[in-house]
C-alpha cells in the first residue's frame, strides 16, 4: 500500500470526493482517505503521478509520503516519521482565533451592546447610523479576511462541483453579510430622504455581527475539533517517539556515534546499561536484563544472552551488549508495528461507507434545504431578514465533520490502546470485524502450550533415590539431540543448581546429574541411540538405557504399578521415559509440552463471552483430549494434518464467524481462510504475515482482550454515528423553522454556528473515552449465548480468579463448586513420596484432585464434596508420613 498526504480536507465530503476522484485512475484497486490524519493509502499499480493529478483536480493537493531509512533513496530528504503526525493545525486555528474574538468583541459592542443595552459610543457616532454600519461592516470585513480559508475552501469545492463544510459555512456567513451590505445601502438611501423610520428599520436588519460569529464559532469548533484529534494519535506518536535517533557502532575497532539511518545489516553495535537498543539485532557478548515493554506492554524486563535477539527501542537496564545489526531502518520490529497502526488508520471500516455515502450527498442536500426554506418562509409573507436567518441557520448547523470522524477516531484510539497493549491490528476492518468473532479456533503448540517439552513428573521406582534417577538420566541424554532429551537434562541441571544453592546434603549426589555440563559425557561410552525406541550408553562399566516401555523391557522387567502409573501420565498427554542401569528399573520422568499458565483463564474468559472455543492439533487423540481437557476448550479436534487446518477452519465457518489463532508456518493457510487469524507474536515471519491481528505477548489471554478492545470499539463507533445522524436531524428542521408554527421555537444563526462547532467535538471527545477502556477486566463481559451450542457460560466476573473452573468437553456441562484444603505434611523425601501420598487422597471419595509437592512440604487438596479433616489425615498417616495441619 502506496501512503500519500493530502492537503485541503475539511470534511467528510472532502474525503468522498477525493476517494471517488482516485478509485477512477487506471490501475487503482483500492483507495482509503481517512480525514483524521490527512491521509490516503492507495492499491494498485497506478503511477503516483496519476494519482496526485487526479487529487489535485479534485480541488485538493497531494503529495507521496517518504519514509526515513538508510536503505531508502532520497533518506536524507525523507521527513521524520514523527513529524507526519505532528499538529500544525492547532497553532494557526488558534492564531486566527485571538485576533477573530479580539474584532469580534469590538463588533459586539457596537452591533448588540450600544443598540441592546446603551453601551455609550463616542460622540461622532451619536445619530450617525451610517457610521455605525460602517464600522461594523469594516470589522466583519476584517473577520472574514482572518478567515479566508473558509471562503477559498468553500468556493472552491463548489466551483468544483464538490461542495464541503467550509462551503456550507462560505454561503451562510455571504449571504449575512452581503444582504447586511444591502441593509447599510438602504438605509443610506432612507437618510438621503430622511425616512429615519427606515434607517432604524434597516439598521435592525444588519446581520454583520451573525457573519463575524459563525465564522468565529466555526473557528473554536475546528480548534477543538483539532486538538481532540491530535489525541487520538497520541499511541502512534508515542511509538514513533521511542525510535532512538544514534547507535553506537564499532568500525575497525573503534567505538562512533552514528545516526540510526547510518546503521547497515551486519555492523556490530554496542549499548550500554541504560541506553535503547538502536536497531533489531542479536547478542554476540554480555548478558543483560531487557525491557521490552515499548513493543509489548510487558513491564517485566526479559533476560538475554549472547545468541539472543534483541528489538529497536528496547532499554538495556543492567549489562554491557555488544549486537550484530539483523534488521534496520523499515524492517525494524518497531518500524513494522508504526507501519501496521499507520496502515490501519489509513484503512476504512466497513461500518464507515453508510457515513461515507451520507456525507457524499450531505452537503448539496443541506444546501438544497436552505434554499427551500428561504423560498418557503418568503411565500409565507415573512420578511426577507427571517426568512434569510432560517436559510442560514440551516447552512451553519448542519454538520458532515460529525459523520465523517464518527469512525476513524474510534478506529485510531481504539489501534492505539491495542499497539499501547501488544495488540496489532493490521487494518481498520479486522479492528471492527475481530469483535464480531463467534468462534475461536486455537493451534495447539505454542498458542495453548509454550511449545517447549518440560519434564512434569519424576516416579523413582521402589528404593531407588530420586537423585540417582535424576543423574543417570543427565548422563544419558547429554549425548541425546532429541528436544524430549534436552528437557530433561535441563531439569536435572535446574534440579542439581537448587540444591547446590540451599547447601542440602544432597547436592553433593545431584552433582554428577550438573556435572553433565561439566564433562561428565566424556565418561559415557558406547552410545547409541535408537529412533523410535531410545538410548544406551556404558559408563563405569554399567550399562544405562533411557527410552519408552517396549524398549525397556526389552532389558529390565517393570512393575505393573509403575506401567500403571506411566499409563495414567500418557493419559494426561504426557510422555513417560523409562530409566533403567544394567538390571535394575531407575524409574520414570515424564516430559510434556506443559500448558501455559493462562491458557486455561483465556479460554474460560472467551466462554463466558459466548465464544465457542476448539483446539486444534495434530497430537494423537488421547494427548489432545488430556491438553484440550486442562485448557477447558469446547472441542477438540486432533490428528489434523498441516494441510487440514485449512479445510477445518472451512467447516466452523458454516457455523459462525472464526478467529484461527496460531503461530507456525503450517498455520499460515488456516490463518488466511479464517474470517480473522490472529499470530502470536513470537510465532514465524510467514504466520505473522498472514494474520490480521499480531498478539506481540504471545499471550492467550490477549485473544479475549482483543475481542472485547474491537466490541469497545465498535460499540464506540455506533454511539458516534448515532449522534451525529441525531444531531442533523434534529438540527436541521430546528434551524428551517419547522416548530415555529407549533411551539415557537426559533433558532438565532450564531447558536447553530455554535452547535455546529460542538458536534465534531462532541464525537472525537467520545472516542478519546476509549483511553480509559480496561481490556482485561472480566467483569464488564456480558453474558452472550454460545453461537455453536446455544447456552450462556456463567459470568467470570462473578468467580474469584482461582475458583475459574476448567471447562470439559463442552461448556453445555455446569461447572461445579470446589473447596480446596492445605495439608502441612512431614516425612516427604522425593517425587515417588509425592506420589504415594496424591494416590491415598484421591483414593478418599469426595476428594476431586492432590496436587503434592515434597519441595513445599504440602499437599492441596480439591474436594467435589465436604471431606472430614480426620479422614484426609488418616488417609496420608496410613502411608507413613505425619500431617502437620489441616486448613480450609
Amino acid at each position: 500500500m502506496k501512503q500519500y498526504t493530502v492537503t485541503g480536507m475539511s470534511c467528510a465530503a472532502c474525503s468522498a470526493r477525493v476517494e471517488k476522484a482516485v478509485s477512477k485512475v487506471p490501475g487503482v484497486t483500492s483507495c482509503s482517505v481517512s480525514l483524521l490524519t490527512n491521509s490516503m493509502g492507495v492499491e494498485g499499480t497506478a503511477a503516483p503521478q496519476e494519482i496526485i493529478r487526479a487529487v489535485e483536480n479534485a480541488g485538493y493537493g497531494a503529495a507521496e509520503k517518504k519514509r526515513g531509512g538508510a536503505e531508502t533513496a532520497g533518506a536524507a530528504e525523507a521527513m521524520p516519521q514523527e513529524d507526519m503526525l505532528k499538529d500544525r493545525e492547532t497553532p494557526l486555528l488558534k492564531k486566527r482565533l485571538v485576533a477573530s474574538v479580539g474584532f469580534l468583541a469590538v463588533l459586539m459592542y457596537f452591533s448588540m451592546g450600544h443598540m441592546m443595552w446603551g453601551w455609550p459610543l463616542p460622540a461622532f457616532f451619536e445619530g450617525n447610523h451610517v457610521a455605525m454600519g460602517l464600522v461594523q461592516l469594516l470589522l466583519a470585513v476584517v473577520i472574514m479576511v482572518i478567515n479566508q480559508k473558509f471562503f477559498i475552501s468553500g468556493f472552491k469545492s463548489l466551483w468544483h462541483r464538490a461542495p464541503n463544510m467550509d462551503t456550507l459555512v462560505a454561503l451562510g456567513a455571504t449571504a449575512a453579510f452581503g444582504y447586511s451590505t444591502y441593509a447599510l445601502f438602504a438605509m443610506t438611501d432612507a437618510q438621503v430622504r430622511g425616512d429615519m423610520d427606515g434607517v432604524m428599520r434597516y439598521m435592525h436588519e444588519f446581520y454583520f455581527e451573525s457573519a463575524a460569529m459563525i465564522l468565529t464559532l466555526i473557528t473554536v469548533g475546528k480548534m477543538l475539533e483539532s486538538r481532540s484529534k491530535g489525541k487520538t494519535t497520541d499511541a502512534l506518536k508515542s511509538l514513533m517517539s521511542l525510535a532512538p535517533k544514534t547507535a553506537t557502532i564499532v568500525r575497525d575497532g573503534v567505538e562512533q556515534e552514528v545516526p540510526v539511518a547510518q546503521v547497515k545489516k551486519g555492523d556490530v553495535f554496542v549499548v550500554r546499561p541504560g541506553e535503547n537498543i538502536p536497531v533489531d539485532g542479536i547478542i554476540l557478548e554480555g548478558s543483560s536484563a531487557v525491557n521490552e515493554a515499548a513493543l509489548t506492554g510487558e513491564s517485566i524486563p526479559v533476560d538475554k544472552a549472547p545468541g539472543d535477539e534483541v528489538s529497536a527501542a528496547t532499554v538495556n537496564q543492567s549489562g554491557f551488549l555488544k549486537c550484530e545489526a539483523a534488521r534496520v531502518g523499515e524492517d525494524t520490529t518497531l518500524s513494522q508495528i508504526i507501519q501496521m497502526v499507520s496502515d490501519a488508520a489509513a484503512t476504512k471500516a466497513p461500518i464507515a461507507k453508510i457515513a461515507d455515502k451520507v456525507s457524499g450527498v450531505f452537503v448539496p442536500t443541506v444546501i438544497g434545504i436552505a434554499i427551500v426554506t428561504l423560498i418557503v418562509w418568503l411565500a409565507a409573507g415573512k420578511p426577507v431578514g427571517f426568512a434569510l436567518a432560517r436559510a442560514i441557520s440551516v447552512l451553519v448547523i448542519s454538520c458532515p465533520c460529525a459523520l465523517g470522524l464518527a469512525t476513524p477516531v474510534a478506529i485510531m484510539v481504539g489501534n492505539g490502546m491495542g499497539a499501547k497493549n501488544g495488540i496489532m491490528f493490521k487494518t481498520a476492518v479486522s479492528l471492527e470485524e475481530t469483535g464480531k468473532m463467534q468462534i475461536v479456533a486455537l493451534d495447539k503448540t505454542g498458542t495453548i502450550t509454550s511449545g517447549e517439552p518440560r519434564v512434569t513428573d519424576v516416579l523413582p521406582a521402589e528404593g531407588v533415590p530420586a537423585e540417582k534417577l535424576l543423574h543417570a538420566a543427565g548422563i544419558l541424554e547429554q549425548k541425546s539431540e532429541h528436544p524430549l532429551a534436552k528437557a530433561v537434562l535441563a531439569y536435572v541441571k535446574e534440579q542439581a543448581g537448587a540444591k547446590a544453592q540451599s547447601g542440602g546434603k544432597r547436592a553433593s549426589a545431584a552433582g554428577g546429574a550438573s556435572g553433565g555440563a561439566d564433562g561428565l559425557e566424556d565418561m559415557l561410552t558406547d552410545f547409541m541411540a535408537l529412533p523410535g525406541n531410545g538410548l544406551t550408553g556404558v559408563r563405569d562399566g554399567r550399562r544405562l538405557y533411557g527410552g519408552n516401555l517396549i524398549f525397556i523391557e526389552q532389558h529390565v522387567k517393570v512393575p505393573d504399578a509403575m506401567k500403571r502409573q506411566a499409563e495414567q501420565l500418557a493419559m494426561q498427554g504426557k510422555t513417560p521415559l523409562f530409566f533403567a542401569k544394567d538390571e535394575k528399573l531407575l524409574g520414570v520422568i515424564a516430559v510434556a509440552d506443559v500448558i501455559k499458565e493462562d491458557s486455561p483463564r483465556a479460554v474460560a474468559e472467551l466462554q463466558n463471552m459466548g465464544i465457542y472455543v476448539v483446539m486444534l492439533t495434530g497430537d494423537n487423540e488421547r494427548t489432545a483430549q488430556a491438553i484440550g481437557k486442562e485448557a477447558g476448550v469446547d472441542e477438540v479436534i486432533a490428528g489434523v494434518l498441516p494441510d487440514g487446518k485449512e479445510q477445518v477452519v472451512r467447516e466452523l465457518q458454516k457455523k459462525g464467524k472464526v478467529v484461527m489463532v496460531g503461530d507456525g508456518i503450517n498455520d499460515a493457510p488456516a490463518l488466511t481462510r479464517a474470517d480473522i487469524g490472529m499470530a502470536i507474536g513470537a510465532g514465524t515471519d510467514i504466520a505473522i504475515d498472514a494474520a490480521d491481528v499480531v498478539l506481540m505477548k504471545s499471550r492467550l489471554s490477549d485473544v479475549p482482550a482483543a475481542i472485547r478492545l474491537s466490541r469497545a470499539t465498535l460499540r464506540n463507533i455506533h454511539e458516534n454515528l448515532f449522534w451525529a445522524f441525531f444531531y442533523n436531524i434534529i438540527g436541521i428542521p430546528l434551524a428551517a423553522g419547522v416548530w415555529i408554527p407549533l411551539f415557537g421555537w426559533q433558532l438565532n444563526p450564531m447558536f447553530g454556528a455554535a452547535a455546529m462547532s460542538l458536534s465534531s467535538f462532541c464525537v472525537v471527545t467520545n472516542a478519546l473515552r476509549l483511553n480509559l477502556f480496561r481490556m482485561y477486566d472480566v467483569g464488564k463481559d456480558r453474558r452472550i449465548k454460545n453461537a455453536v451450542t446455544g447456552q450462556t457460560a456463567a459470568a467470570a466476573a462473578k468467580e474469584p480468579d482461582d475458583a475459574l473452573e476448567k471447562k470439559s468437553e463442552t461448556n453445555q456441562k455446569k461447572e461445579n463448586e470446589t473447596m480446596k484444603k492445605t495439608m502441612k505434611i512431614n516425612g516427604m523425601m522425593c517425587g515417588h513420596c509425592e506420589a504415594r501420598v496424591k494416590k491415598a487422597l484421591e483414593a478418599v471419595e469426595g476428594v476431586q484432585e492432590a496436587v503434592v509437592s515434597h519441595e513445599a512440604g504440602n499437599a492441596v487438596v480439591t474436594l467435589s464434596s465436604d471431606v472430614a479433616d480426620e479422614v484426609l489425615k488418616k488417609a496420608v498417616e496410613d502411608q507413613d508420613y505425619e500431617v502437620v495441619s489441616v486448613e480450609s
